[in-house]
């Protein structure tokens, strides 16, 4: 899943950016307002980090123009300010949750998760297909019951079909929620990850729409 991160502390942008990765997202990470609505025109994202004290254009400028164009985009705002005035402005000008700094990326872990969920309109933090369950916290995928070892790309492709089941995803949507800006994309990529899913988790799990894309259908 590819995230937008805006936040102006380099140090503190390297640690989230790192840390976010190693969860298992692609993450684009600009320093300034006008960057991040540049991203915004130009890229597809689940998730947006936005921290509300950023140079020029604020965060807030950024929340509210976005909410303008009627983007649902989920944001979780970042805030030094701890005063309840200026969380209820975030959360009035179109925020879904903040967190305020210092923070734990643990916990903002989890407040993505739960963005992403309730986006997705799902109640359960698992997702239950048949006999195969895969759990985004846990980072990890059962099959009847037997653990299944996937790589970091193999699952984030996985949790893409199954939250879009029923949708047809093309290989270029799938690309885009695997790889950030900066990142060399092989060209074969995406089909290998899904020959290896299929050898993992069978052949009649991910359909092939030949020239579309890939899906995981609907149970019946």
């Amino acid at each position: 899943m590819r995230l937008l991160l805006v936040e102006d502390d380099k140090l503190l942008g390297d640690g989230i950016q790192a840390g976010l990765h190693q969860a298992g997202y692609a993450v684009d990470w600009m320093e300034n307002g006008e960057d991040a609505e540049a991203a915004l025109r130009t890229e597809d994202y689940e998730l947006m980090v936005l921290d509300l004290g950023l140079p020029g254009r604020s965060g807030l400028d950024v929340l509210k123009s976005l909410r303008a164009k009627d983007n649902d985009l989920p944001v979780l705002i970042l805030t030094a300010r701890d005063t309840v005035s200026d969380r209820v402005k975030g959360l009035d000008a179109g925020a879904d949750d903040y967190l305020i700094k210092p923070f734990d990326l643990n916990e903002l872990n989890a407040r993505i998760r739960a963005l992403l969920r309730r986006h997705k309109g799902r109640a359960n933090p698992v997702i239950a297909h048949g006999k195969l369950i895969l759990d985004p916290a846990a980072h990890t995928v059962t099959l009847d019951g037997a653990p299944v070892s996937l790589s970091q790309r193999e699952f984030a492709i996985l949790q893409m079909l199954l939250e879009n089941r029923g949708k047809v995803m093309s290989r270029a949507r799938l690309e885009e929620g695997l790889y950030a800006w900066g990142e060399e994309v092989e060209s074969n990529a995406v089909e290998v990850y899904i020959h290896h899913l299929r050898k993992k988790l069978g052949s009649g799990l991910i359909r092939t729409m030949r020239g579309v894309g890939y899906v995981i259908d609907k149970p019946a």
